[in-house]
């Protein structure tokens, strides 16, 4: 059987890698082969190495992941594998963390991939050691940065068996820095044997994804022999696992600690992480704590989520960026119903400025029921099925109970059962709950299974939560014996109406019951206790992204994408100097994919200042949509840099926050006022209400009584008003608007453009992408004009309409065809036409002049110094309008013409639309 858990990017590679990340790897001897990888286009290139490595007569197979673009000193990651897989799973981890600025090394522990030797399941005089002799190694890399000689700064992740090994080399070796351990065991004989009862089922799974028995240490092979064949841990069997358990070295680990457990976990539940959290903080270190609605029975790993918080707790704790946001010290993920899109379940997190541990905010539950008597049958079958270990699959028979879906199967006549009355409020149970009960036996052992239903009103299905079960061994029961049960660590909302129902079975497909027959007898000692860790808060559940497909939703969803394929460069440091500067673009180049010489964008400069509104203008291609999707942070530049507010911008940058977006396609939850989407989707950013600015956006927006009225009642022109408002929520100092006037009429564009000019005019500015030119020309302070993705002019809206070499001569009457024609034949004169104006003059162009100072250079041309002309353009943006010298000159010589013509001039200057300048700047095709 092949034992996979889900894939946890960054620390679990491919579906269901049952028991995460392996042991150790050393150094010493033998032959390496380099390679260079990388994964994406615009990535920095990676270096792999790889080598097999000898040590005590085992031969060990590694990798080793150098970034590829950057010189210098590095902190050092060792990555270990899922147990039944190699290196190969945690390959692109290990690229990615390269391309963040570490140096990673992989390895295939004992037994597995190709690596030789008998798995000890992280025995201290194998596994462990392993990992010592690998970090002796890194100490000598020059690419290594060191503490002290022979100390490498270094961190360790894995999960399940690799979180384990992540766990014991911070006992065992006080060079290790940080630790990211996932989905992982404190006391491997508390998690194979709890509370006395064999984990049958999952042993066996361990026996058979190693490779069977002969595959490990002996001494490891004839305790599972013996444990199987008596269905009875023995004391022996307990020394033999606790003492290769993290647990072990308790006292020893004092290094920051990141633990991530599985709530869909039947093999390390939530108490394991809950005992090293304990033991690691009594140290006086750092430890944060995070569920996951995913664990080794399946469901939602959360990929990308854990992965950006583990490179985070590196960043701070091996990189020393003191900045960088860590998250809350408690976080578990509750599931919000199902996303009626696809049908998958909705996440979101709760948080706590503390970890509660496993006993907070108890909550006592009276429960009802007489003694009852049930059977232990002949050989423990049938058994009762709560969870089905490793057969849980992507989505998880254990996530289906947070859906309300229950699974479970309890026999009639092998158990007893105790049920509150219907809550009257909501109940939400995060952590372990506890009873009292007594119980009898005709047996001088009993083994029960204690569990927790949740029952819908009436005859509702009971539903088991995370299909998890409590084991406990009652010894002496013939006599009579009160047992404390504490029963699974659970997060699960119990909702108004709904009843809590204890079972306490004598069977369970997972665990070894008695074979000799049996009746026990239970009955109440007290009240259920429930904890509700109550300081634990979720935001209000987002709304479905086909309702709210607005910037702030889309720029986040575009990030968690983005995490997924693209990595992170370490962060510019911000300029001071820039700090109150909206936006500075700078030499920004992006090619598209796979291609070395098509660009999107090229080498594009330019700066924004405060109280402007600049329109982004250019034909399709021309590379605006990419410049604002950079600009946003939803993809990274191949070459320069764009600043806001002097911070630069990378995926999840901090300054983000103050740049707030407007793509096209707004929608909102039509039965609710204008007003209550606003607020509801405020709720749904976390962020203070009083942050929101609400009634500052809405005056902005302009939409007065109808912010009371149903959103279906609103116009195009409403909506799209709304939107704007959506996005200047919290007044962002900086908007950025994709064609916002889409599907509006005259009037309705009219409003649009005094909402763009009250808000810039408070000294935010705006940035408005737009395919209108007349609009753009009566809303806009300043332009940037780009054309197959380079910049061909910005300045000021007048500058670029006025500096253009056609004239308007005003009449004082009409005056006759010949004239004109007289006027067209006049050296310097390209045409003259009739126009409701007057005289429309188009001056012929100079030659052997150069370019007008307003002119692009020919469309496929170079400049003889293109750096030269976008600093000029850059610069043209915060200058006043400049003369054409050329307009002005030829404009007095015309005039002299004209009087000698005898035409009745009362006018004469420069005539363009914005339409006339900007088919001109991109040589007429739009």
């Amino acid at each position: 059987m092949d034992l996979r858990l889900p894939r946890l990017r960054g620390l679990l590679r491919r579906p269901r890698r049952l028991l995460a990340a392996g042991a150790a790897v050393v150094v010493l001897a033998g032959a390496g082969t380099w390679t260079a990888t990388a994964a994406s286009d615009d990535a920095p290139r990676v270096h792999r190495t790889d080598r097999v490595m000898a040590v005590d007569g085992v031969r060990i197979d590694t990798s080793y992941f150098t970034p590829g673009s950057t010189g210098g000193r590095h902190p050092a990651v060792l990555l270990a594998h899922g147990f039944g897989g190699s290196k190969q799973d945690v390959r692109q981890q290990a690229q990615d963390l390269a391309q963040d600025g570490y140096v990673v090394l992989t390895w295939s522990a004992r037994g597995f991939g190709r690596s030789t030797g008998k798995i000890g399941l992280n025995d201290p005089k194998g596994e462990v050691a392993d990992v010592s002799k690998l970090i002796d190694w890194l100490a000598k890399q020059p690419q290594v940065q060191l503490d002290k000689p022979g100390d490498p700064r270094v961190g360790v992740a894995g999960a399940s068996y690799g979180g384990a090994i992540s766990l014991l080399a911070a006992g065992y070796d006080h060079r290790v820095d940080a630790i990211a351990p996932a989905i992982t065991y404190w006391n491997l004989a508390d998690a194979l044997f709890p509370n006395g009862v064999f984990k049958k089922l999952w042993a066996g799974i361990f026996i058979n994804s190693g490779g069977g028995c002969d595959k490990f240490q002996p001494e490891l092979c004839r305790m599972y022999e013996r444990v199987a064949e008596s269905g009875k841990p023995d004391a022996q069997a307990r020394e033999l696992l606790a003492a290769r358990s993290p647990s072990a070295v308790a006292d020893r680990i004092k290094v920051p600690t990141l633990l991530v457990q599985g709530q869909t976990d039947s093999l390390f539940p939530l108490g394991q992480a809950d005992a090293a959290a304990k033991a690691i903080r009594a140290n006086g270190a750092p430890v944060d704590v995070d569920w996951i609605a995913g664990g080794h029975d399946g469901g939602d790993m959360e990929a990308s989520r854990v992965q950006t918080r583990v490179r985070a707790w590196f960043d701070q704790y091996l990189k020393d960026e003191k900045g960088t946001d860590t998250g809350p010290a408690f976080r578990v993920t509750r599931t919000g119903g199902v996303d009626s899109t696809d049908g998958a379940a909705v996440l979101r997190g709760a948080t706590d400025d503390t970890y509660p541990g496993l006993e907070s905010g108890q909550r006592s539950v009276p429960l009802r029921g007489t003694e009852q008597s049930f059977a232990n049958p002949a050989g423990g079958s049938p058994p009762a099925v709560s969870a089905l270990p490793g057969l849980g699959g992507s989505g998880g028979l254990a996530q289906l109970s947070s859906l309300g879906v229950g699974v479970s199967l309890d026999f009639p006549g092998q158990y007893a059962r105790f049920e509150s009355a219907p809550v009257r409020s909501g109940l939400r149970i995060t952590g372990s709950p506890t009873v009292t009960v007594h119980v009898k036996s005709t047996s001088d052992d009993a083994v029960l299974f204690g569990k927790v239903y949740d029952v819908g009103p009436g005859r509702g299905s009971p539903v088991l939560p995370s299909q998890l079960v409590a084991p406990v061994r009652v010894q002496g029961a013939k006599a009579g014996k009160d047992v404390t049960i504490t029963l699974p660590a659970v997060d699960h909302e119990v909702e108004q109406g709904h009843r809590l129902r204890l079972v306490l079975a004598s069977t369970d497909l997972g665990y070894a019951s008695p074979a000799a027959p049996a009746t026990y007898t239970v009955s109440l000692k007290g009240d259920l206790l429930v904890p509700t860790a109550p300081g634990a808060t979720t935001a209000a559940a987002p709304l479905p992204s086909w309702v709210w497909w607005l910037p702030l939703a889309g720029a986040v969803l575009a990030l968690a994408l983005l995490l997924t394929g693209r990595r992170r460069t370490i962060a510019a440091p911000p300029s001071p100097e820039l700090a109150e500067v909206p936006l500075q673009i700078t030499d920004l180049s992006k090619r598209y994919a796979r291609s070395a010489d098509r660009y999107a964008v090229r080498d594009l400069s330019f700066r924004v200042e405060k109280g402007q509104v600049l329109g982004l203008l250019g034909p399709n291609g021309a590379g605006k949509t990419t410049t604002l999707r950079m600009l946003m942070g939803l993809i990274r530049p191949d070459a320069g840099e764009i600043r806001v507010f002097g911070q630069a911008i990378r995926p999840g940058a901090p300054v983000l926050s103050r740049v707030g977006a407007f793509v096209e396609g707004a929608g909102f939850l039509p039965h609710l006022s204008g007003r209550e989407n606003l607020e509801l989707y405020w709720q749904a950013t976390g962020r203070p209400p009083e942050d929101a600015h609400l009634d500052e956006a809405l005056e902005i927006a302009g939409l007065g009584d109808a912010l009371a009225r149903a959103v279906r009642t609103y116009s195009q022109g409403m909506r799209q008003r709304l939107a704007i408002a959506q996005a200047m929520l919290g007044l962002p100092d900086l908007l950025i608007l994709d064609e916002p006037t889409n599907g509006l009429d005259p009037p309705q564009i009219r409003e649009m453009r005094e909402v763009l000019i009250r808000y810039a005019a408070a000294g935010r500015t705006v940035i408005v992408s737009s395919h209108l030119l007349a609009e753009v020309e009566q809303s806009c302070t300043h332009l940037v004009v780009m054309d197959r993705g380079r910049l061909v002019q910005a300045g000021p809206v007048a500058e670029i309409i006025g500096s253009g070499d056609t004239l308007l001569v005003g009449l004082a009457s009409d005056i006759p065809d010949p004239l004109i024609e007289k006027v067209a034949a006049l050296p310097g004169v390209d045409s003259a036409v009739r126009t409701d104006g007057g005289l429309l003059v188009r001056l012929a162009p100079q030659r052997g002049a150069g370019l007008h100072p307003s002119a692009a250079p020919p469309r496929g041309a170079n400049s003889h110094d293109e750096a030269a002309d976008e600093r000029r353009q850059t610069a043209a943006l915060t200058s006043e309008p400049a003369a054409a010298p050329r307009t002005g000159t030829a404009a007095a010589s015309l005039l002299v013409e004209l009087v000698r013509l005898e035409v009745p001039v009362t006018s004469l200057g420069p005539h363009r639309r914005l339409e006339d300048a900007f088919l001109t700047l991109i040589g007429g095709s739009a």
